[in-house]
């Protein structure tokens, strides 16, 4: 029987170009280095590995082994001396899941992280993994573009770049919490999540938001045919639920789980309905 007492870990995982990338490994039972599924965790832009507390915690109390990572420039991770592009971040993850020897890994993301997950799969494959849950996700493609017209205007991107993130983003933070979660939300909670997003460098952030912003995964999508959840609520500003049908609609095996009324925080609003869901696809 899987014992309760787990064992927490964590440590540093270090990439090809220098970085050490904070990562914790909660959930292994006694005496075995392997035990547990195993669910890797990526957070999304601004935040690091504590957000999935809410999940690491009960999951792996469930028989789970659970691990996140800070992203490079976030949190506890070394800021980076190759940029922060999309191949670069999706070498990381794989840094990850091969310094570990992580095999039927669930590869859960929200919403820079979706993005982060589709490249892996693409640049590296699919070989050390079982499936894919995508919260809150930014894919297919956030910006307007000609073949892309109902995308966002890329000088509003710019503009929040110029006007908010590099004049004031504490402010911003403040501003833009509320939305994030629901009226219900703690104001603790709420101090905890800008508390996080504070922790990462200012140029990860912004080199960061440049990708998102910019990211096309048209063409990637449907060349990923692991099982993979589409997790969106109707609530979300952040990131439109039009993305999730789009990103379903590209994916040859991809199904969409709508909440009713969830912000782009959905993990930590409707934690109860996600980790039960989470759980499930985990086992399945």
């Amino acid at each position: 029987m899987y014992s309760k007492r787990t064992v927490d870990i964590m440590g540093f995982i270090h990439t090809d170009d220098g970085v050490r990338l904070f990562y914790r490994d909660w959930g292994k039972q006694d005496g075995d280095p392997k035990g547990g599924r195993p669910i890797v965790f990526v957070s999304s832009w601004s935040l690091t590995s504590d957000a999935w507390a809410y999940q690491m915690a009960p999951l792996s109390e469930q028989g789970c082994r659970c691990i996140a990572f800070d992203r490079r420039g976030h949190g506890r991770s070394d800021e980076s001396p190759s940029g922060y592009g999309f191949d670069r971040l999706a070498d990381d993850i794989a840094a990850l899941l091969d310094g570990l020897d992580l095999r039927d890994v669930t590869l859960v993301g929200h919403s820079m992280a979706t993005g982060e997950i589709v490249r892996y799969l693409t640049r590296h494959g699919a070989g050390r993994v079982k499936g894919v849950v995508m919260v809150g996700t930014i894919t297919p493609l956030m910006a307007r573009t000609e073949d892309n017209p109902d995308g966002v205007d890329p000088a509003l991107f710019e503009a929040f770049r110029t006007e908010q993130l590099l004049r004031d983003f504490p402010k911003w933070l403040g501003d833009n919490i509320d939305p994030f979660v629901t009226a219900e939300t703690s104001a603790e909670m709420k101090g905890w999540i800008v508390g996080m997003a504070l922790q990462s460098s200012l140029m990860a952030l912004l080199e960061c938001n440049r990708a998102i912003t910019a990211a096309d995964f048209r063409a990637e999508l449907p060349a990923i045919a692991v099982p993979t959840l589409v997790v969106h609520g109707d609530r979300d500003v952040t990131t439109p639920l039009a993305l999730a049908e789009r990103t379903v609609a590209l994916m040859p095996n991809a199904r969409l789980s709508f909440y009713d009324g969830a912000p782009h925080g959905l993990f930590i609003t409707h934690r109860d309905r996600f980790n039960a869901e989470l759980l499930a696809f985990a086992r399945g």
